[in-house]
């Protein structure tokens, strides 16, 4: 971690004057003072200037498109932000950005993926808890938000918070109540870094089952978790499944072949067919763990050795996903395993029930970038962040699952933590929320994202049971707790 933030004091005066290169006319426009200008019509909102025209106002900033959505209005936008924040002179990109917009009166809630940013209209917990704005941005690097040529070296946690940063800066002019931060896993460890760098920003934090791998090269506390995740029964179950998977690796891999010859799938990052097979059944349990529930162990095959080629080949199939690990599917994520193989960290874990049948144990991250990409890992990077959530953490909440193997190495508050919390929901997986907590902890930690907010009643601020969200649930626009979205990489925060 780089211990002096050279240049943060400068990014202030960049706003606004990166180059707008792609942007729209109206993006080269200078923008007037929010508090002497109005904003498009929703919710009642004067109607003297359209929001949209105060947005693309900002320098920089030009629309992709704009989706109907009843209630609100919602952009889809391109950012030009620098390559480099510390020497912003060396080149710009487009970073993608999605505004859910409610009313500027209302709070505004930053949320992150750590991933790529969808473009359909959706809403994280806490903008349905404070019935607020949304703003959605693209991780750097994850295309299309990626510099052309690519300097990997400019991706790292400061550079992203940095961009958060001044996509902030940029938007507190028009969006000028509380503003929180938020996202789930890799969004979760992202709203942490962006607090950790800027802590004058935001107003509260809401990170969801976010890892924090303090020592790369300890991760007992995994082994330590899959002794006594679920029941004995699922664990054997999954235990099973993976062992004859690998037994069988000759027949189950006659049909991967096939399946790859018939997908274009290739595997030359990883290195074989044979690497990319064993990858996939390793992440068996985690995946299982990841997504499911204890209620889920009954779709397992109940007897793994009497189970045909196909049952165990559908069941790894259907967690871990074999596209996973082939070119195809590593390309999207390459940004995520480079800053697990640089900054982040990312798990090692023994599962001693595969005895000796495994070749290549836990592969690195470095198997998972192409070799043309540098890769060197920064050890104090993640000390850093732990050392200042434990002494500086002010209006942080963290929500972990029980049985989500990524809250195995949770964050941890230290004495120095003000006005924050750490809470699990039981038998919760990695799409955990506020909503599956108890309901006393469900109602102390949405009065406090209320309160950080600045739009809790006066019934709530006088007694904090009465806590509830002030947006009624939307099954289009929200994720009920436990919820969480699939894709074929699974050994991802």
């Amino acid at each position: 971690m780089r211990k002096s933030l050279t240049g943060v004091l400068s990014l202030a005066v960049l706003i606004g004057t990166v180059g707008a290169t792609g942007a729209s006319a109206g993006a080269a426009t200078a923008a007037e003072p929010a508090a002497k200008r109005s904003s498009g019509a929703v919710g009642g909102e004067a109607s003297n200037e359209d929001i949209k025209d105060r947005i693309l106002a900002i320098p920089g900033m030009s629309l992709i498109e704009e989706k109907p959505y009843a209630g609100y209005r919602y952009f889809v936008l391109n950012y030009t932000q620098p390559v480099d924040h510390r020497r912003p002179s060396k080149g710009t990109f487009q970073q993608r950005i999605t505004l859910l917009h409610k009313d500027v009166s209302r709070p505004t809630v930053f949320f992150t993926s750590g991933y790529n940013v969808s473009t359909n209209p959706s809403r994280s917990e806490p903008t349905q808890i404070v019935d607020g704005n949304q703003v959605s941005l693209e991780y750097r690097f994850f295309t299309p938000s990626r510099p052309a040529p690519a300097d990997w070296s400019k991706l790292d946690i400061w550079q992203a918070a940095s961009d958060q940063h001044r996509v902030f800066t940029a938007l507190k002019k028009i969006y000028d109540k509380k503003w929180l931060a938020t996202g789930g896993s890799k969004g979760g460890m992202t709203a942490t870094y962006f607090e950790r760098f800027y802590p004058k920003d935001m107003d509260g934090v809401v990170a969801y089952v976010a890892p924090n791998d303090v020592d790369n090269k300890e991760d007992s506390a995994y082994d330590r978790f899959f002794r006594k995740v679920g029941t004995k029964e699922c664990r054997d179950k999954l235990a099973g499944v993976q062992r004859e998977a690998l037994i069988r690796r000759a027949p189950l891999q006659k049909k991967y072949k096939e399946q790859a010859a018939a997908n274009g799938w290739t595997f030359n990052t990883i290195g074989s067919l044979d690497r990319a097979y064993e990858a996939t059944v390793m992440d068996y349990t985690w995946a299982f763990w990841q997504y499911s529930l204890v209620a889920d162990c009954v779709d397992l095959p109940a007897d793994a050795k009497k189970a045909t080629d196909d049952d165990i080949w559908n069941s790894v199939d259907a967690i871990s996903g074999f596209s996973a690990y082939a070119d195809q599917g590593l390309e999207t994520y390459t940004p995520y395993y480079y800053q697990a193989g640089t900054q982040l960290g990312s798990p090692d874990i023994k599962q001693p029930w595969l005895g000796n049948l495994s070749r290549y144990g836990y592969q690195p991250p470095r198997n998972f970038v192409p070799r043309s990409i540098p890769m060197k890992f920064d050890r104090g990077a993640m000390r850093d962040i732990d050392s200042w959530v434990k002494n500086n953490a002010r209006r942080m909440l963290y929500v972990n699952g029980e049985n989500d193997p990524w809250s195995a190495e949770p964050f941890r508050l230290g004495r120095g933590a003000k006005d924050s919390a750490v809470y699990t929901v039981p038998g919760g997986n990695h799409g955990s929320k506020v909503s599956g907590l108890p309901e006393a902890q469900k109602a102390k930690a949405t009065a406090d994202i209320l309160r950080w907010a600045g739009v809790a009643p006066a019934a709530v601020e006088a007694d904090p049971s009465k806590a509830k969200p002030l947006a009624k649930f939307d099954t289009k626009l929200d994720q009920r707790n436990g919820e969480i979205e699939r894709d074929e990489a699974t050994l991802r925060p």
